[in-house]
């Protein structure tokens, strides 16, 4: 969401000192929208390691081509966002092994043992293996008003598959923004004919000996284990994370540290928020 938020809005947006806040007020309202629209009992934040460790050392490629360094203007918002966003109220979560998705789906775990319900904000469909009856994917994608729901009906509407299967999809399909090539020459069409057919990576992989499709057949061979590599990168991991506790926007403390940081108009709604 930083990044979206940083990139969606101009830098020429500056707090007190002259540094730049447009990625940390352009998060905040997108996280607000939310917040009025679902009166979600907690709000979680999730950070971690841009790539784990282990998922570099089942395909060391993953995330190569990715930017190494935070844009100069974007690295004191991300050194600031605990502070800021913790003035909401909002639980911040960090993992220093595990990426954020691997941590959102963590708290979604512990919340649906618990009975709750979670929505997962994220502009990542890798997420869209979470999707289940107590969990719904509030994707944000470029372009449209909102996060929009996704179930376990809207995930198999869009692919043909269920969200389970998500992870054997990218694993032969691929994920250009990670880095995984996927198996060659298979693209999604293909990909999701297969796992319809079969049932799951593996399976497809068990018969790939049958596929009538020469270039296929050679690909799902011949990369049979960096593709069960792939599956296990795109699978989420889980890590011990509490259930977080009922805990309501606190609109006065965040527009107290808005105000703090140049954001008047923000600091006014929060708090007209506040007031109701």
């Amino acid at each position: 969401m930083l990044f979206r938020a940083f990139y969606a809005l101009p830098k020429s947006i500056k707090g007190p000192d002259g540094k730049p806040v447009n990625a940390l007020l352009g998060t905040a309202n997108l996280i607000l929208r939310e917040v009025d629209k679902h009166n979600p009992r907690a709000v979680v934040l999730c950070f971690g390691p841009d790539a784990a460790a282990y998922r570099v050392e089942l395909y060391p490629a993953y995330h190569a081509d990715r930017e190494a360094a935070f844009p100069d203007e974007l690295g004191p918002q991300w050194e600031d966002s605990a502070d800021f966003f913790g003035a909401f109220g909002w639980t911040v979560a960090g993992s220093e092994t595990l990426e954020a998705d691997d941590l959102l789906h963590s708290f979604a775990e512990v919340e649906r043992k618990a009975g709750g319900r979670t929505l997962l904000m994220t502009g990542d469909r890798d997420m869209f293996q979470c999707a289940s009856g107590p969990t719904k994917v509030l994707y944000v994608s470029t372009g449209k008003q909102g996060g929009q729901l996704m179930g376990p009906a809207d995930v198999k509407e869009r692919y043909g598959i269920a969200p389970k299967l998500v992870p054997d999809l990218i694993a032969l399909r691929g994920d250009p923004s990670d880095g995984i090539p996927g198996a060659k020459g298979v693209g999604e069409k293909t990909a999701v004919e297969l796992l319809r057919k079969h049932g799951s990576l593996e399976k497809v992989l068990d018969s790939a000996i049958r596929e009538p499709r020469p270039a296929l057949r050679t690909a799902l061979i011949g990369d049979r284990d960096l593709l069960l590599a792939f599956k296990d990168m795109a699978t989420l991991r889980t890590e011990k994370v509490s259930r977080p506790r009922d805990k309501r926007t606190d609109y006065r403390g965040a527009a107290e540290a808005a105000r703090e940081r140049g954001m008047n108009r923000l600091s006014e709604r929060l708090l007209d928020l506040a007031r109701r």
